[in-house]
């Protein structure tokens, strides 16, 4: 309750203000009386009032005397004054100012009036303590972020003395303490930002503020959190997991002792988290249990050079035996976590990119797989990686296949042309040519036409009238009959509607214009 402070040496007009305002406001007020000045002063002194409501003309010690004692105070939150005055002592009223008083009253009092002035004093008050907590909260807002960043810049840098400041914030660090990395995921694999992450937390634990001492970011985007003890942390994954979130993660350090451990305690959150992508069953990871003695192997070389030979030739059961092998999938969860990301990076560099390096850009399909598997962290868990990893393998394998056809093909039909070009004149068809390059007669049609882009009756027409047209310049003496046999026509009248077909005039007309 407020402490309101009537002052007057009429008792009547101190009763009559003290029940005219318990009426109006029950339960707002506590209010004090006092018959003069000395009196109010020495309740103040006691009680220290919020609002003094005090005459002007009192014996003792008067209001004016009261108003510049009270001025005198070396207090932060003075009380509010209000005058009560009649018209002979409007002018004291209107010195009253000086002594920063909220309003005065000119007697008789009315209610209406009384009040007003209440309600203005309590509204500005409120407004005041409102900007006081504003203040007060942007002033720890931005304590904290200056704490934050230093605290962000101590977990970023290697290992090097901390500086002044840094010393300073961790000493205010809590000890003992564990530490906690948190990251969370939406149902399409994208990572939650530090600041959703909070929320989500938020609304299934509480504030954050309330169970850990430091909440901030890492500058990889990661939410870290700096508790007392691990039992936040556990809590934490716990009512994720009862809600259904299975996307947010946690990984936290060993109890450390000492505040100077706080970078150690970071990576050891970092590293603990990095081990849940081998475990997609679970949410939270501690250092000690990653600690425990893990299997490691000299990096697959040999397995990776064999993969890359078998590439190309349709041995997809052995392609995914070799996989498995190189990745050590009977032994996965005893494995330690560099073995897998070296061979992960291996597969890269040694097997994909060489692939792409010999046979050139495949589809958009292949290449889209191809740039995720590219690192092993685009993916929530291992097996995610795995499966892409293995479909990337078995479309590269089709794709080389399909390079080597085309290759194949190729030399085929080169093969078609050069024998055309040397039988033109015996007696050619498709079923010779395609007989001749040991192909299928209905695959060497569409064969042949998709390399030279016409058919083969077109393509042959073509060679023997260019030597025809070649024969005609350079023997003028031979008749149509003989270069018709020489060039591979039956008959000159075939040989003569075909030349015409393709030159746009006869055979002889051809001889005799090349003759001007």
């Amino acid at each position: 309750m407020k402490k309101l402070l009537i002052v007057d040496d009429e008792k009547n007009i101190r009763v009559g203000l003290q029940k005219m305002i318990e009426r109006e406001y029950p339960d707002v007020y506590a209010v004090m009386l006092a018959g003069n000045g000395a009196e109010a002063l020495e309740i103040h002194n006691r009680e220290r009032a919020d609002i003094i409501i005090t005459d002007i003309r009192m014996p003792v010690m008067d209001g004016m005397k009261l108003l510049e004692r009270l001025s005198a105070f070396q207090m932060q939150e003075k009380p509010a004054v209000i005058i009560l005055s009649g018209h002979d002592d409007f002018e004291y009223a209107k010195n009253a100012i000086r002594y920063r008083v909220k309003d005065y009253l000119l007697k008789p009092i009315r209610r209406d009036e009384l009040f007003a002035i209440l309600e203005k004093i309590e509204a500005e008050r409120a407004e005041q303590e409102q900007t006081t907590r504003d203040r007060e909260q942007e002033a720890e807002s931005v304590r904290r972020e200056l704490r934050a960043g230093r605290l962000r810049g101590l977990l970023m840098q290697r290992e090097v003395q901390p500086g002044k400041e840094l010393l300073e914030e961790l000493e205010q660090t809590k000890v003992p303490f564990t530490l906690g990395v948190v990251v969370c995921h939406y149902t399409d694999g994208m990572r939650m930002r530090p600041e959703e992450i909070q929320g989500v937390v938020d609304r299934i634990a509480g504030p954050l503020e309330d169970s850990f001492q430091e909440v901030l970011t890492d500058w990889d985007g990661k939410l870290v959190l700096i508790g007392r003890s691990k039992e936040h942390f556990v809590e934490l994954a716990r009512e994720a997991e009862a809600r259904g979130l299975n996307e947010l993660l946690v990984g936290y350090s060993h109890e450390a002792a000492d505040a100077g451990q706080l970078r150690q305690s970071y990576l050891e959150a970092i590293w603990a988290l990095k081990y849940l992508f081998l475990y997609p069953q679970i949410n939270i990871m501690d250092y000690a249990s990653v600690m425990e003695q893990r299997l490691t192997f000299p990096a697959p070389e040999e397995e990776l050079r064999k993969l890359l030979n078998m590439l190309g030739t349709g041995r997809e059961k052995e392609m995914k035996q070799l996989l498995a092998a190189i990745f050590r999938i009977d032994q996965l969860k005893q494995l330690d976590l560099s073995y897998i990301e070296t061979a992960g990076m291996l597969m890269n560099e040694r097997v994909l990119d060489e692939v792409f390096r010999v046979h050139g850009e495949a589809s958009m399909e292949v290449l889209k797989l191809y740039r995720a598997v590219g690192n092993l962290y685009n993916f929530r868990h291992f097996h995610e990686y795995y499966r892409t990893l293995e479909h990337l393998l078995i479309r590269v394998d089709e794709y080389i296949t399909s390079v080597r056809s085309v290759h194949t093909e190729h030399a085929d039909m080169k093969e078609a042309l050069a024998f055309i070009e040397e039988n033109y004149f015996r007696p050619l068809n498709m079923a010779v040519v395609s007989n001749h390059v040991s192909l299928n007669y209905s695959y060497f049609s569409e064969a042949f036409k998709a390399y030279t882009g016409e058919s083969f009756v077109t393509h042959l027409k073509k060679v023997r009238i260019r030597h025809a047209k070649r024969l005609l310049l350079e023997n003028r003496g031979n008749k149509l009959e003989e270069i018709a046999e020489a060039v591979g026509f039956e008959s000159s009248k075939h040989f003569a509607r075909v030349f015409k077909e393709l030159e746009g005039i006869s055979p002889g007309e051809f001889r005799m214009k090349s003759l001007q």
